[in-house]
């Protein structure tokens, strides 16, 4: 597992699936991956899931690369599988309107050819990064029930 500094934040997930981030300023995004085995589904394609993810990391690049230091958290997304997304794939990103608080995204992913595989619309509310191990941090850990 690798951290891409260019994101900014160190965020494992995306580390643990390989996305690069290739575009960051004025709105607009582009990811990198390449899935490996074990991210593929029944049918030897990506899973739903890691493009849902490639999607959402996606679009919450295109919000933050307007205010790199702001975090974001996504409120809502809506994903369209087009076809089977196979081998390298580039998605990309684009904000699409921004409030004090709010950032309106869509995202899509392309295979090696060129074609359309997913598209997503989202909405990602703006946050403030807090440094790791505040009290604020600690606060959105789940709180153990035992």
């Amino acid at each position: 597992m690798s951290f891409d500094k260019r994101f900014g934040v160190e965020i494992p997930f995306v580390g643990l699936l390989g996305f690069t981030l290739e575009k960051f300023e004025g709105g607009e995004s582009e990811l990198h991956y390449t899935p490996a085995p074990e991210h593929l589904n029944s049918f030897q394609v990506a899973h739903g899931g890691a493009c849902m993810t490639l999607l959402d990391v996606t679009m919450a690049t295109s919000a933050r690369s307007v205010d790199k230091e702001m975090g974001v958290v996504t409120i809502e997304m809506k994903t369209s599988f087009m076809r089977p997304s196979k081998g390298p794939l580039v998605a990309r990103g684009r904000l699409l309107h921004r409030t004090a608080t709010l950032a309106f995204t869509e995202g899509s992913i392309y295979d090696a050819s060129g074609a359309l595989c997913a598209h997503a619309t989202g909405t990602f509310k703006y946050v403030k990064r807090l440094p790791v191990g505040t009290k604020a941090t600690t606060a959105l850990r789940p709180v153990s029930t035992d």
